[in-house]
């Protein structure tokens, strides 16, 4: 196989490719770093990249596989599982422990290298993933685009100009480029669903608890959770897999995507959350939304437009708890403050100073707020709405702003992603084409509680019918 479409070719493909025989997990990771010393310089999307460590672990992932199988690909009998992801190599987005080395949230002010694994990396481990390096954040990953004073920008492989996106930024930018087999990113209000969306890629925030986020704990007051952002449905599916610590259903999540779901009703809506003021929907967006509308309904499910209803306190939790997350993180990671960006270190104390009734308020107020918005279910399977309202912020654009202009303005382009994180539920930003720039369009799908199964077999049907992964951008 020649060595672009290798590297294109995603993390589930990558994992049978070895598994079979095709190629070693030593030769996709060496074709990985060389096109990652190419690019990385122009993208920017590894703060680190682990070289050395990579290629040792792709050689116990080729150990494994001799172990565990026949030189023409045939399982040996009582061998030993080498892991659902041996031999791929995958990305860490930086707000995530991995033992000897720093995790640096996008900032000078972050504290030692970590003695321990988090427990999805430890996870990932075990099922044979060839960790290949650390991604690039937003400074405390407060914001839905990637750029820092200590790290730069990283830049986005469809159009170098713009972001990527946020703040899995560095996550998206490297699979789009093919730098990675699949990546690790982090939404604790959009920040998995937007780079993706802005990436051409497919990226899930699973339900609540899905995916493990120890030792981080109830981030951002429980709006965060660890995810994946990958080229395509089963890519994804693979790593939850690889990762749930909730029960999944009967064969995985892999299993899922591989079958079309029966006729689903789709509630089509373009409402937001009261409190937030984004940009109109653009004719680019809106297009997207109604031209996967058809296709659903070519493919047999029922389409209707329906709003699902907000809670009025929805974004004004969203607010509370963002603000009193990036705080929290501040105090508990950061031993050298007076490092942060004097912005993001004004944010900081702003949240801390959020009353704890508040806070307290804001999480209370989640089990009547998802009942409100979970009466949607009653009437649908799976509700579909914009992933964001636009294309991608300028590289820059942002970068004399205040703290309160960050604040001000971060919210837009999550106006339809970050109250479902307040919710817990699953949701997903779905590949829709390209604009007249020939930037990546999406949408968002959202499922009832932990029906990750339902989005990831409608998405997979969508994908069969209108395939997305071969498209790739034109650097490198």
């Amino acid at each position: 196989m020649d060595t672009t479409d290798l590297v294109f070719a995603g993390a589930a493909r990558q994992a049978r490719l070895i598994a079979e025989g095709e190629v070693t997990a030593r030769e996709l990771t060496e074709a990985m770093l060389e096109r990652i010393d190419r690019l990385n310089p122009v993208l920017n999307a590894y703060r680190v990249v682990l070289a050395e460590r990579a290629l040792a672990e792709a050689d116990a992932a080729d150990e494994r596989r001799a172990k565990a199988f026949t030189p023409t690909g045939r399982r040996r009998k009582g061998s030993e599982d080498p892991g659902l992801l041996n031999g791929v190599p995958v990305a860490i987005k930086d707000d995530v422990d991995m033992a000897g080395h720093v995790t640096a949230w996008g900032t000078a002010a972050h504290g030692p290298a970590k003695t321990q694994d988090a427990e999805v990396v430890r996870r990932l481990r075990g099922e044979g993933a060839v960790l290949i390096g650390k991604t690039n954040v937003p400074e405390m990953t407060a914001v839905p685009w990637t750029e820092s004073l200590t790290f730069g920008a990283t830049r986005n492989p469809w159009q170098l100009d713009r972001t990527p996106g946020g703040s899995s930024g560095g996550s998206a930018a490297a699979v789009a480029a093919g730098l990675a087999g699949v990546a690790l990113g982090s939404d604790g209000g959009g920040s998995i669903r937007v780079p993706s969306a802005w990436c051409g890629l497919f990226g899930i925030k699973p339900q609540r608890d899905r995916v493990p986020v120890a030792p981080h704990d109830d981030a951002w007051q429980g709006m965060s959770v660890n995810g994946p952002l990958a080229r395509t449905v089963e890519d994804a599916a693979l790593f939850l897999d690889a990762t749930t610590t909730l029960p999944a259903p009967d064969g995985g999540f892999a299993a899922a995507c591989a079958t079309d779901p029966q006729p689903l009703r789709i509630a089509l809506t373009t409402k937001h959350p009261l409190g937030v003021f984004p940009p109109p929907l653009g004719d680019d967006q809106r297009r997207a939304l109604d031209a996967t509308a058809d296709a659903l309904r070519e493919l047999g499910h029922t389409v209707v437009e329906r709003d699902p209803t907000y809670p009025s306190s929805l974004w004004s939790a969203v607010n509370v708890r963002i603000l009193r997350g990036v705080s929290d993180d501040i105090a508990a990671a950061m031993p050298n403050r007076g490092r942060l960006e004097r912005r993001i270190r004004a944010w900081g104390a702003i949240g801390g100073a959020v009353p704890d009734r508040l806070v307290r308020w804001a999480r209370e107020a989640e089990a009547g707020q998802m009942r409100t918005f979970g009466a949607i279910f009653d009437e649908a399977d799976v509700v579909m709405m914009p992933m964001v309202p636009a294309g991608p912020y300028r590289v820059g654009e942002h970068q004399e702003r205040s703290v309160l202009g960050l604040m001000a303005h971060a919210p837009r382009m999550v106006a339809y992603a970050a109250g479902i994180n307040v919710l817990g539920l699953p949701a997903c930003s779905l590949p829709a084409g390209f604009d007249a720039d020939g930037l990546p369009l999406a949408v968002q799908l959202v499922g009832p509680a932990a029906r990750e199964d339902r989005l990831l077999a409608l998405a997979a049907q969508v994908e069969r019918h209108r395939p997305w992964a071969q498209h790739r951008p034109a650097v490198g």
